[in-house]
């Protein structure tokens, strides 16, 4: 008797475009929430979108509370979570890059409110992802969460971001490839649960970036508008298969390893980048996937080797072969690789 069932928690408004912006209030409107948010922001997006959020708010009689964050801790969620609890808000709205989204992600879901998605910066899938990213001591944890209510991604804002920040949003999408290689890699040797939509799904949105990898250029709202579409199916994904899984393979291990070995060497797209090029190394050899990979990256500025990620070659290598014991997750790495076989791999993809 068939008994299988789901549950598939998705965003129920996505609006991406030029000057959407100015939206926020409208969406807001269209989702039927009342009552005030809490705008959780930081520095910088602080400036350019959420102050202009909020007098938005304000020209409607709404005066909004907010928080601003310097940094992506537990200890920052915590700080939201009292803000909340002193201005009893009915609802999140995260402003930023994924340090911004993160913490309004689990504060809200700890509070038990809804929030609202409002990226700066497309450096990675967390804009619409039911998982928050954060560093803890020499570690990082990835904790599921509720999805936002809406994203609103103005393509005008997230073109003038940073291009070291758009071009790490895109090194996040191409390594899908691994992520998708590594959880059939799992599900044939290991059993575990797999989603042939949603590991489908997130492989699509890998080979539109490495297909369009020469149309990605900086200050180009055309470029903004591809990455992001990119970036929200990534994270569709996630949501579909209730886990991080369809975007997460030894070539996110191989990052967090990097982040306990070097912190804040280099950001967490171009390291899972390059923990890409390897690992797509590994389960194909000589094919042409690893070289694709590389060359994508490449065309978009991203690095493709230690040099370039600013972490020595010793490193690179120790992070290779101690990545696998970070977390219960079967990947291509397996119970890990000796020093001789990483050192391999690096010189044959030219990351050392």
């Amino acid at each position: 008797m068939f008994q299988k069932s789901t549950w598939i928690r998705l965003p129920r408004n996505v609006v991406v475009g030029h000057d959407v912006r100015d939206r926020v209030v409208d969406v807001v409107d269209d989702l039927h929430l009342q009552g005030r948010p809490l705008i959780v922001t930081s520095p910088t997006p602080r400036a350019v979108a959420a102050d202009p959020i909020a007098d938005d708010f304000a020209a409607t009689g709404i005066d909004p509370a907010m928080v601003t964050v310097e940094t992506a801790t537990f200890e920052s969620v915590e700080r939201v979570i009292e803000v909340a609890e002193a201005e009893d808000p009915s609802y999140l709205i995260g402003v930023g890059g994924g340090k911004a989204i993160d913490i309004a992600k689990m504060a809200s879901d700890h509070l038990e409110l809804g929030f609202l998605s409002v990226p700066t910066a497309a450096s990675h899938d967390g804009i619409v992802s039911n998982r928050g990213s954060v560093p803890d001591g020499d570690t990082r944890h990835s904790v599921a969460a509720e999805p936002p209510l809406a994203v609103i991604a103005d393509t005008g804002l997230l073109a003038e971001a940073p291009w070291e920040l758009t071009t790490a949003g895109c090194a996040d999408i191409i390594s899908n490839y691994t992520a998708v290689m590594d959880w059939r890699l799992a599900k044939r040797l290991k059993d575990v649960e797999y989603s042939e939509y949603a590991a489908a799904l997130s492989e699509m949105t890998a080979e539109i970036l490495v297909d369009n990898a020469d149309l990605i250029r900086p200050g180009l709202e055309e470029s903004a508008w591809v990455v992001t579409k990119a970036l929200m199916s990534s994270g569709v994904a996630m949501s579909i298969a209730d886990s991080s899984r369809p975007a997460s393979g030894a070539e996110h291990l191989f990052s967090h390893q990097l982040d306990r070995l070097a912190p804040d060497a280099a950001l967490h797209g171009h390291q899972v980048g390059v923990g890409s090029i390897m690992t797509a190394y590994l389960h194909g050899g000589e094919n042409g996937v690893w070289r694709d990979i590389r060359d994508a990256l490449d065309s978009i500025d991203a690095p493709t080797t230690a040099d370039e990620l600013g972490i020595d070659d010793e490193t690179v290598l120790e992070a290779l072969t101690t990545c696998h014991e970070i977390r219960d997750r079967y990947t291509i790495l397996g119970d890990g690789m000796n020093e001789r076989a990483a050192r391999e791999v690096a010189t044959k993809t030219g990351v050392i």
